[in-house]
């Protein structure tokens, strides 16, 4: 679990006044990799991650530019939430902030007429705390999908799921961003734009 997923879900069971299991409480400290390794084991610089971002999602951008708006259809785009909507993996704040590029492509599609849906393979037990992360950062959005408690399908499956849910609530998806394979693969979607992950570092 990622270290901004935890700080949020011990925000979370803080108000609520429950306790947090200790499995989840202790975090290792980060140790610098080796310069030897470094090439291998390292993530990039968050400017440099961006930046990679921004190649996509501006490819993404001229795609929407033509696509919308659309009068004959309910047009959605579907986001990932860790390390694409959200600089998961980079920040160490608590509310973690949105991905700039990622976030104008949102405010681009909702412009058009698009509706803006979250599907991520977050447990439920803190959607609220990712809702309020992600409206805190300046998301507007009409649905977000997270894995139920009790769902233990594999991540593509659970994922291609909830856009075949959209699409049944009337939608057809324009466009679907993520930075994993899991996140992409099922279809049910007309184009997908895959962000870095550097070899599976970022999921």
């Amino acid at each position: 679990m990622r270290n901004s997923i935890r700080r949020g879900l011990v925000a979370a069971l803080a108000a609520t006044g429950l306790a947090l299991p200790t499995t989840l409480a202790v975090a290792a400290p980060a140790v610098a990799a080796p310069v030897s390794t470094l090439a291998v084991q390292a993530l990039p610089a968050t400017a440099v991650w961006l930046a990679d971002v921004t190649a996509v999602t501006d490819v993404a951008s001229q795609y929407l530019s033509g696509r919308l708006p659309d009068s004959r259809i309910k047009a959605a785009i579907v986001l990932d939430i860790d390390n694409t909507a959200l600089e998961s993996d980079f920040s160490s704040d608590l509310v973690t902030p949105a991905t700039p590029p990622v976030l104008a492509l949102a405010k681009q599609a909702q412009a058009a007429g698009a509706k803006v849906f979250f599907v991520s393979n977050r447990t439920e037990i803190i959607g609220p705390w990712t809702e309020y992360n992600l409206s805190q950062v300046g998301y507007t959005y009409t649905g977000i999908y997270l894995r139920a408690v009790f769902d233990f399908s594999d991540v593509q499956t659970m994922k291609t799921n909830a856009r075949i849910a959209i699409e049944n609530s009337g939608y057809t998806i324009v466009a679907n961003v993520g930075n994993s394979a899991t996140d992409l693969a099922g279809g049910h979607a007309e184009r997908t734009f895959k962000l870095p992950d550097y070899d599976g570092q970022l999921d």
